[in-house]
């Protein structure tokens, strides 16, 4: 087994990326994506043990708490959380170390992908955004080998923590203003990356439920931008990470040496 094992939650592959070049920094590590069925549950082996996932609606995505409270740590394992954003860093941290306490924890920016609210380029060029998150990366990656302890606890604003606490009924009203154009190919990108099985093929065409998480990797990752999220996506640039494809994020678990 591994020593490391970092546990990731991505949509449009930033977190990814971000949880690859640490892994890179750490050397020896599997990468666990976060979707469907958790390809493993019992790192009680592994010396370190973090996770890497997006700030959604003021804190984590809904399924990475779910999830962590049924993995298995070994009580003296290193323990890591790094969240990322477009701007403030949410309540995410704070809920996973309710869960399971983080020795070390950190919030990265990248632009924004949530292109329903905001174009993807807010924070900057993708190339500017991309260097300040692989400069990131290796100074975390530097930080959890040093087994450096964070003094604080992560931030907890009431503000952001009832926006999350509505995220799953919003993701879910967003949901149903989804739409899919002529240009569908029925390829089924989409369906292999929804981390819920949200998305079937109906007469070689997708079809989307209302069981969403927000990650909108259908929208970013189709190939002929068929899908969309109300007209305003329709007039903006899609985007996903520049180092990270659909399939990479198919993956049930990466290995990093």
């Amino acid at each position: 087994m591994s020593e490391n094992v970092i546990f990731c939650f991505s949509g449009t592959g930033n977190c990814l990326d971000l949880a690859k070049n640490i892994a890179k920094g750490l050397g020896d590590t599997d990468i666990v994506l976060m979707k469907r069925e958790l390809a493993r549950t019992d790192v009680t082996d592994a010396k370190r043990v973090g996770f890497v996932f997006p700030c959604f609606g003021g804190g984590a995505p809904s399924d990475v708490l779910r999830y962590a409270r049924g993995i298995r740590i070994a009580e003296d394992a290193y323990t890591f959380g790094v969240s990322s954003s477009a701007s403030y860093a949410g309540t995410g941290l704070f809920e996973l170390n309710k869960i399971i306490p983080l020795k070390y924890w950190k919030t990265v920016n990248h632009q924004c992908s949530c292109i329903w609210l905001f174009p993807h380029d807010l924070m900057g060029s993708v190339e500017q955004s991309q260097a300040k998150s692989e400069d990131a990366a290796r100074e975390i990656a530097s930080q959890i080998k040093a087994g450096t302890v964070s003094v604080k606890n992560p931030p907890n604003n009431p503000i952001n923590a009832l926006e999350n606490k509505a995220w799953s009924s919003i993701a879910a009203k967003k949901a149903k203003s989804f739409t899919v154009s002529n240009a569908c190919i029925g390829c089924g990108t989409c369906a292999n990356l929804c981390p819920r099985g949200n998305i079937t093929l109906l007469g070689n065409r997708a079809v989307i439920g209302y069981d969403c998480v927000g990650c909108l990797s259908c929208l970013q990752f189709c190939p002929t931008e068929a899908i969309s999220l109300g007209a305003v996506t329709e007039k903006r640039e899609h985007y996903h990470n520049p180092n990270v494809t659909a399939s990479d994020l198919m993956e049930t678990m990466i290995h990093i040496d």
